[in-house]
């Protein structure tokens, strides 16, 4: 099977900066005469105070340091990172918008990017001018911008201010004009850096439609973003940066475990000796948490044909109408995988309870986590009107895997299984004889 074009070659890339310099947008004479008046005053009040006039040796910082890969055309490919890891950097450089140091990059093809909320705009233009501007840039023809026009506007649903200046846009109508022209002028091409950091949920599930066609369509997609589920659902493939340099460049469920859990101790239970070291108020401290087995016994691996129980003890120093304690299960994609509350323990249906220590249990039950690691988060609050009077996340981690013995969900499948959960549902098969297309819609008796 003949492989796809290679479309980006990036080839030991180093970008240093010097710290502390800047580049001035737009220089005036006022500016000019402001800053040659200024200096002569600040010689003579550094000479009154006997400070001698010197300069610092510069600094310098290595946003990325010898990164090497390369995408194939169609690619949907993620980078993920820590703030100031490199991410942004590194598709400034694919945009051509910043020099790289050192090192090379190869680009077949036209390249679009919607690096920061506004690249590429012209605040003065409006937003019809900018939807012009932007095409040209990208080489494409009048004619050819023109036809995607329309198609661009109602994507943005921006119509009313097509015609008004984009820098009366709010960020909301300028995030979703720049990014229908990014995806909808039909670079090869598509550089995105946090799209969906702005935006409400349904312009997001918007764009990550969109981004999955472009998929498609074959063109290529670099997509940097903090949504884990969101790289997830589009990208198979993932690189994470950490100091500007590649960590692990693989497969992403495999990259953003890596990621995630780059910290994490796993952990089944954590103690607070102390009421003043707890996390907590004057109405509830936790004082234990714990991830235990049938047995009560703390594990951090279990079969997934176990029930897993979290435990939890705490202090309820005052009386409070219906305080209760919640959990939740995250994933090593930083999925919700559960979250649950005790509102429905006969115990917690009371109107107060007196203070004191109190103990509660949450069972997850056998056959419903799938493989993999987990997080545990919890809560300590009153649902409504909401109060919180703990809230812990990350306290205890704990990992399940399949027995090996085909009695699971997954049965005799080895490899990746996929979802949220994997819970052993009951399935029913008929059997129904005759030879296909005699009557299909009126199957016979099945046969035992």
């Amino acid at each position: 099977m003949a492989h796809s074009p290679r479309v980006i070659q990036v080839d030991h890339l180093t970008k240093q900066y010097r710290l502390g310099m800047t580049v001035d947008s737009y220089r005036t004479l006022r500016d000019a005469l402001v800053d040659a008046a200024a200096a002569p005053a600040r010689w003579v009040s550094d000479a009154v105070r006997g400070r001698p006039r010197h300069h610092q040796p510069p600094e310098y910082i290595l946003a990325l340091r010898d990164v090497s890969f390369s995408v194939n055309q169609g690619e949907i490919l993620g980078i993920v990172g820590r703030n100031g890891a490199g991410k942004s950097t590194l598709l400034k450089v694919l945009a051509r918008i910043t020099d790289p140091t050192a090192g090379r990059v190869r680009i077949s093809g036209r390249v679009g990017a919607l690096l920061e909320v506004g690249t590429g705009f012209h605040p003065e233009l409006t937003g019809r001018e900018n939807i012009f501007l932007n095409g040209a840039i990208l080489g494409m023809h009048r004619n050819e911008i023109a036809k995607r026009f329309d198609e661009i506007v109602a994507f943005s649903e921006v119509e009313r201010f097509i015609d008004t200046p984009v820098k009366k846009y709010s960020s909301g109508m300028f995030l979703r004009l720049a990014f229908a022209v990014a995806a909808h002028l039909e670079p090869e091409i598509l550089l995105v850096d946090e799209v969906l950091a702005v935006g409400d949920a349904r312009f997001q599930r918007k764009c990550l439609g969109k981004m999955e066609s472009v998929g498609r369509e074959g063109r290529t997609v670099l997509f940097i973003s903090h949504n884990m589920p969101a790289v997830t659902r589009l990208c198979p493939r993932t690189i994470l940066l950490d100091d500007g340099a590649v960590v692990v460049d693989g497969e992403t469920r495999e990259v953003i475990s890596k990621y995630l859990n780059a910290d994490r101790v796993e952990s089944g239970g954590i103690e607070w000796t102390s009421l003043e070291s707890a996390p907590g108020d004057d109405v509830a401290r936790l004082r234990r948490m714990r991830v235990v087995d049938s047995e009560g016994n703390s594990r951090t691996l279990f079969t997934m044909r176990e029930p897993i129980y979290i435990e939890l003890e705490y202090w309820l120093l005052r009386g409070e109408e219906r305080v209760v304690p919640m959990v939740q299960i995250v994933n090593e994609s930083g999925i919700s995988v559960l979250v649950s509350a005790a509102n429905h323990d006969p115990t917690y249906r009371l109107p107060g309870r007196r203070p004191g220590l109190y103990r509660s249990r949450c069972e997850i039950p056998a056959d419903l986590m799938t493989e993999g690691g987990f997080s545990v988060d919890v809560w300590i609050r009153v649902l409504y009107p909401r109060r919180i009077f703990v809230r812990e996340t990350n306290l205890l981690t704990f990992r399940i895997q399949d027995t090996g013995l085909g009695d699971s969900a997954i049965g005799e499948y080895r490899g990746s299984w996929g979802g949220v959960i994997a819970p052993l549902l009951k399935w029913d098969t008929d059997f129904f004889p005759g030879e296909p297309g005699l009557d299909a819609n009126t199957p016979s008796t099945p046969v035992p």
